[in-house]
């Protein structure tokens, strides 16, 4: 038996309507402003495109030109037979999707994790001004080291705006079973639809050198991140530090291999 489906109020198009774009950006945006309310919460199935085409009062043509960019996005999974997701930051999604270090061969692996450090703090200058955070404003800064292939390979340094997590904890960060996009998703209700990145080649100091097993100068990959969540507030900066001797940052442009 169908489900009855309810229609908001206020989301039907209105004939007439004045947009300030074209009518599959405001289906979208609709959608957007569902998810960021929580009404589909990760990993749950969406309404079907003749579903939201009754809702929104459009064609489903323009519902699946919304949708279709969404999913190109990786806010929304497609499982052929089964119907349309929101993306759940379990470790296959993450590896897929955010993680760009792989090996001299090009194949990926999912990096063994250790917490170094976890504290409180004001936001340094670089974070205040990545996470739009007033110079008295607190974070949640963590560090952590990554193993692939059984090596030290990547340094991470995070830092999180407290107003955004206020009860995060380090028993539960230490602890988890989980990805760290998964826990501010499934913790906090804070799900990551968007990375910023900003590459530059830099040299390990000393700490670097001795947590990376490389010399003191050595050059490393040196990325500025910045996470969004679904209405663009940045939730997330990382200073992310690779040694490339035997990894590289691989970007695919275009389309996809078959």
């Amino acid at each position: 038996m169908a489900t009855e489906l309810t229609l908001p109020a206020d989301d039907a198009l209105q004939p007439g309507a004045l947009l300030a774009g074209p009518l599959y950006v405001e289906v979208k945006k609709r959608v957007m402003r569902s998810l960021t309310d929580g009404e589909w919460p990760q990993g749950a199935p969406i309404p079907s495109e003749a579903q939201l085409a009754q809702r929104y009062a459009v064609s489903v043509g323009t519902v699946r030109k919304a949708i279709g960019e969404l999913v190109a996005e990786r806010v929304l999974v497609r499982q052929p037979g089964r119907g349309t997701f929101v993306a759940s930051h379990n470790r296959d999604y993450m590896l897929e999707a955010f993680f760009h270090i792989v090996d001299e061969r090009g194949h990926k692996e999912f990096p063994a994790s250790k917490l170094l450090t976890f504290r409180q703090a004001k936001a340094d200058p670089l974070s205040a001004k990545y996470l739009r955070l007033a110079k008295d404003d607190r974070v949640f800064q963590f560090e952590n080291l990554l193993h692939l292939q059984g090596k030290p390979v990547i340094f991470d340094r995070i830092r999180v705006p407290q107003a955004v997590f206020p009860d995060f904890d380090e028993d539960v960060f230490r602890q988890r079973d989980m990805t760290i996009f998964g826990l501010y998703q499934a913790r906090h209700g804070v799900t990551v639809t968007r990375l910023e990145e900003w590459i530059r080649a830099a040299n390990a100091d000393d700490r670097l050198g001795r947590l990376l097993d490389i010399e003191p100068g050595a050059a490393v990959l040196r990325i500025e991140r910045v996470a969004y969540t679904y209405d663009r507030t940045p939730v997330e900066f990382r200073e992310r530090f690779v040694d490339t001797r035997s990894h590289a940052y691989l970007n695919l442009l275009g389309m996809k291999k078959t």
